[in-house]
């Protein structure tokens, strides 16, 4: 049975997989990253080298570089100093500023990949993998039509295009999809499933908790969300008491980078301005209080951050009123107090509520609970709500991985 199930490969993975949306790094620029996301139903956009001169021998190479969301760009605006120069400045500089600097979160692997390589590979680090879209060939005069528009499109308007040269188009996995295909096959590993996560050691084997105090500013947990956006995990947002002899944090909720992904660039402002547990509530998936808005312009106005305040001002000139409207595929968008316009799917489980389980929950019980609520994690706290740790979809790849070793 074992082998049967890694005899797959990752193509079975990506059938009814849209192809990915993709960005220049040659030529898009912060600034049409934001517009990209902007006008998109996804929270990620992808970065792509693209090699198509003529002249060259490897003319058709296009590399996936990695993969960009809103949270990115409000952990990069934060550096930037509170004038408008400087601001100014920050939405010219090329895509690539975005891009993680320690490691590639994304991996190109071909379409005959087998599915132990692709859980090897999420081991190691990588969150998504690129993989070719298997299509029905079609004639010469057709793929050079599609390619001039392609060209003409993207010379013109820097807007993201999902095909590459030869019509060449690809999707990617994630990590909850490899989660969710082994969840069918669940009895492979039996007795894993039942057994409580403490017992089987899952609980932080992979990743260092980060957290933040309730009452600490929200700028300092910034270097934060930015490991967080690299380890696929959140910021905990916990409450530290007044007893140092007493370890115990109490989680209050988290930071999430697929929170901040549903929100626009002005939540920099907050970030500035607010405290870690006061962002929870700006950016929580129902919009922010109009109370905070009112705080947050009052001490930009308080700190003379005239950067941020031109930036929001420039921002609610051009969006108008907030409105519902359909997106060209059909599906309802939210159009929030605060620009980001996400559909509905984006927003589902996009609270600053955290999931959480304890010690003595089963495996399976997490997986699922899990990909209810479309995360990569689950928080584990005691009987007193004290923070102990988390389990994440790479801890229990680990586990499994580890488990088929054995029965070889």
């Amino acid at each position: 049975m074992a082998l049967t199930l890694l005899s797959h490969e990752v193509s079975d993975l990506c059938i009814g997989k849209p192809p990915l949306r993709c960005l220049s790094v040659a030529t898009a620029t912060v600034a049409d990253a934001i517009a990209a996301l902007k006008s998109s139903d996804e929270p990620y956009l992808t970065v792509w080298s693209c090699n198509h001169d003529e002249k060259t021998e490897d003319n058709d190479k296009c590399e996936c570089l990695g993969k960009i969301c809103m949270a990115d760009v409000i952990c990069y605006l934060s550096k930037f100093d509170n004038n408008v120069l400087s601001l100014s400045s920050a939405f010219d500089e090329s895509v690539s500023v975005l891009l993680p600097k320690s490691r590639s979160l994304v991996v190109h692997v071909q379409s005959s990949c087998n599915l132990i390589e692709a859980i090897d590979l999420i081991i190691k680090g990588a969150q998504n993998l690129i993989v070719p879209i298997q299509t029905k060939s079609i004639t010469k005069r057709r793929q050079q039509q599609k390619l001039l528009t392609r060209n003409v499109v993207v010379s013109l308007t820097n807007t993201t295009s999902t095909t590459h040269k030869n019509s060449r188009q690809f999707c990617w996995i994630t990590q909850e999809d490899i989660i969710r295909f082994l969840l069918d096959s669940i009895n492979v590993f039996s007795p894993l499933p039942s057994l409580s996560i403490s017992d089987l050691g899952v609980i932080n084997s992979t990743h260092t908790i980060l957290a933040v105090d309730y009452y600490s500013s929200a700028s300092s947990a910034v270097s934060a969300i930015s490991r967080a956006i690299l380890d696929n995990v959140s910021v905990a947002v916990v409450d530290k008491g007044c007893d140092q002899d007493d370890p115990c944090m109490a989680l209050i909720g988290e930071i999430s980078p697929m929170t901040l992904a549903c929100c626009d660039e002005t939540a920099v402002a907050a970030v500035a301005t607010l405290s870690a547990g006061d962002l929870m509530s700006y950016i929580d998936g129902s919009g922010p209080p109009e109370s905070l808005v009112g705080v947050v312009r009052n001490r930009l106005e308080d700190k003379g951050m005239v950067g941020l305040i031109s930036l929001i001002d420039s921002l609610s000139l051009s969006s108008g009123s907030s409105s519902d409207e359909e997106s060209p595929a059909g599906r309802t968008r939210i159009t929030s107090s605060y620009g980001r316009s996400v559909s509905s799917a984006a927003r589902m489980a996009r609270k600053s509520v955290a999931i959480v389980c304890n010690r003595k929950s089963s495996l399976m019980a997490v997986m699922i609970q899990a990909i209810a609520h479309r995360v990569s994690y689950v928080w584990v706290i005691d009987e007193d709500g004290c923070l102990i740790g988390m389990v994440t979809f790479v801890d229990i790849l680990k586990l499994f991985r580890e488990f088929l070793d054995g029965e070889n």
